[in-house]
């Protein structure tokens, strides 16, 4: 699915998806990534939901983030509440959703200006 963006916005957005990719800024990624708003679009070495650990979490929490929208591939997922817990000392917010809503979602966020973190899982077909 293609996506419309503003490409004078300055933001990183999601232009399209599909199964085993995600579009960033037009470009397609077939990995798991973290993408900020304003930030780098960075390699997430994550190759299945069943593969995430606290270290991952940990990590989004170094990026400063306003609220972590994490895909976690073509079905809506929720990890071992233990692992969560840098998210929840640092006190930010996060959600978990199928990746096609968080790409939709994030893409929202940006638009209010929000500073949001997605954490994406791009299932291989």
């Amino acid at each position: 699915m293609k996506l419309q963006s503003d490409p004078h916005s300055g933001a990183n957005t999601i232009t399209g998806y599909g199964a085993g990719y995600v579009e960033i800024n037009q470009i397609p990624y077939s990995h798991a990534v973290l993408l900020s708003s304003d930030g780098a679009i960075l390699d997430w070495p994550i190759q299945s939901f069943d593969s995430l650990e606290a270290f991952d979490f940990a990590k989004m929490v170094d990026l400063k983030p306003e609220l972590i929208l994490i895909g976690t591939g073509s079905r809506q997922r929720f990890p071992k509440p233990e692992l969560l817990k840098a998210l929840i000392e640092a006190k930010i917010g996060f959600e978990f959703m199928d990746s096609q809503a968080a790409c939709r979602t994030y893409n929202i966020l940006v638009g209010e200006g929000r500073q949001v973190l997605l954490a994406l899982i791009v299932e291989p077909i």
